[in-house]
């Protein structure tokens, strides 16, 4: 039962998180590709490997890494927005923005875990 609080209240402040930032950038600037997704993603990449490089486990990983970044990402708004790109025959936008979000996620998470293992 713990866990499932634990995973509960991270998801609660993540989603709140990727709300918030998600409102931040979107207001103050405008691209061509959904650039409040790619950042929160790429930032919650870079976070997660980071608590996985440093050797964070048990109740902590569950609350931030699980429940925080599980929340604070958003898989299901990136694929919607990529098919948005793609309806809209944006095949250039759509190309950089799945290109910058898998590259990029996986690159930020490998540099999150490496910095983890360095620094801690």
């Amino acid at each position: 039962m713990l866990n499932v609080l634990l995973v509960g209240i991270g998801g609660f402040f993540g989603a709140i998180s990727r709300f918030s930032v998600s409102q931040f950038i979107n207001r103050r600037f405008s691209y061509r590709i959904p650039v409040a997704t790619l950042f929160i993603n790429l930032l919650g990449s870079f976070l997660l490997g980071l608590l996985i490089g440093i050797g964070i486990g048990g109740s902590a990983l569950l609350l931030l890494g699980t429940g925080y970044m599980g929340a604070f990402t958003t898989f299901s708004t990136f694929k919607l927005e990529g098919i948005q790109l793609h309806i809209e025959k944006r095949k250039k936008d759509f190309f950089i923005y799945n290109a910058a979000s898998y590259g990029g996620g996986i690159a930020l998470a490998y540099i999150g875990i490496e910095l983890g293992h360095l620094f801690f």
